[in-house]
């Protein structure tokens, strides 16, 4: 499966913005899928899961409460709504897909990656 990312962009602190993956392939609801988010200097760090039908979800603790992760598999879309945006939430977010998955946090588990796309929160 090929991912991309996109929906990234400029914001100000307390605002919201949703990403959104688009996946190819037909069998997109066989993967499990996730958010991943790499700040400058640090690693990459897991954000949210969810499984193939959406309806077991996992976060972060940072992200609790003000993202959700959500799937359409008819589109083969993933999505990212994320509210109360913090200057600590800027990172490159990647969306990742993991084949006959549950909802993973461990980045190993992943075989697929989008190229990431950039969020930009202003303090």
């Amino acid at each position: 499966v090929q991912l991309q990312a996109s929906g990234g962009g400029l914001v100000q602190g307390g605002g919201s913005l949703t990403l959104s993956c688009r996946a190819s392939g037909r069998t997109f609801s066989r993967y499990a899928m996730a958010w991943f988010r790499q700040a400058p200097g640090k690693e990459r760090e897991f954000v949210a899961a969810l499984n193939w039908n959406g309806l077991n979800t996992y976060y972060a603790d940072f992200a609790k409460g003000r993202f959700t992760i959500s799937r359409d598999n008819a589109k083969n879309m993933v999505y990212l709504q994320m509210n109360s945006l913090k200057s600590e939430d800027t990172a490159v977010y990647y969306c990742a897909a993991e084949y006959m998955g549950t909802w993973s946090a461990q980045i190993y588990e992943y075989e697929y990656w989008g190229q990431g796309t950039q969020v930009t929160v202003s303090s």
